[in-house]
């Protein structure tokens, strides 16, 4: 498949899954457009040959498809996203629930508008998508987060019905507990890596980059659509009960 393929943009390309993928892609022959906003980090992807970085907030989706204006962009991986705080919802500032939205949800609605017509026109494209666990079950203090990448799942959904007949695929990973910064924001101090790391067998970025490009590399009538990948350790649901007290 990546016979076929040839450019590859990666959202959130400056750490963790982001910067694993646009590793992975890139060893298996694609070149790879890293878009995110820290610009050491940046520089240190464009060692590799064959990756060019845009260094853009995922939100100024103008400024990505400016940059990116000339290429044939074959594969679409929206890797970007927030978990800016774990405050239960009615502690929770507004301002943080507008930047999860826009950032998880609309900002991958809004990149895939601008780069799809290409894909459809040319009847050749990949989009992928990263979800999350808690956009498929509840979490506590996760009352934005969730709901956002919810919305995500639910528009790979619908992108899959009227992409029916353009050889277009759509892909939702969707992970559990992975080892990134995902939560440095959200949780005070360097508390993430003792609560939720240290100790606990979680999956890897590589793990996730792999999967990916896996997926991408199986024949064109072959969609993954969604992929839940989890540590073996960990398992969703289950139900928490207390006691009321006046």
């Amino acid at each position: 498949m990546f016979d076929t393929y040839r450019n590859a943009v990666v959202t959130g390309a400056t750490s963790g899954i982001g910067r694993a993928t646009v590793l992975e892609l890139n060893r298996r022959g694609l070149s790879v457009y890293a878009v995110g906003r820290n610009q050491e980090q940046l520089d240190e992807l464009s060692a590799a040959s064959g990756v060019v970085t845009i260094k853009a907030d995922v939100r100024d989706t103008d400024k990505i498809a400016s940059a990116l204006e000339g290429v044939e962009v074959d594969i679409l991986v929206n890797n970007a996203g927030i978990l800016s705080t774990r405050a239960t919802f009615h502690e929770m500032d507004p301002a943080e629930i507008d930047a999860m939205i826009d950032v998880n949800l609309k900002a991958p609605m809004h990149l895939t508008r601008a780069l799809l017509p290409g894909m459809v026109k040319r009847k050749r494209g990949h989009l992928i998508y990263i979800g999350s666990s808690g956009g498929r079950a509840p979490y506590p203090s996760m009352g934005a987060y969730g709901p956002s990448k919810a919305g995500l799942s639910l528009f790979c959904d619908n992108l899959r019905c009227d992409l029916l007949g353009t050889s277009v695929r759509v892909t939702e990973v969707v992970p559990g507990r992975v080892q990134t910064d995902l939560y440095r924001t959200a949780m005070a101090g360097n508390s993430a890596r003792a609560l939720l790391y240290d100790g606990y067998r979680s999956i890897q970025p590589e793990n996730v980059s792999s999967i990916i490009a896996n997926a991408i590399e199986l024949p064109v009538f072959v969609d993954v659509a969604r992929i839940e990948v989890l540590p073996t350790d960990q398992a969703t649901g289950g139900g928490t009960m207390i006691k009321f007290q006046d």
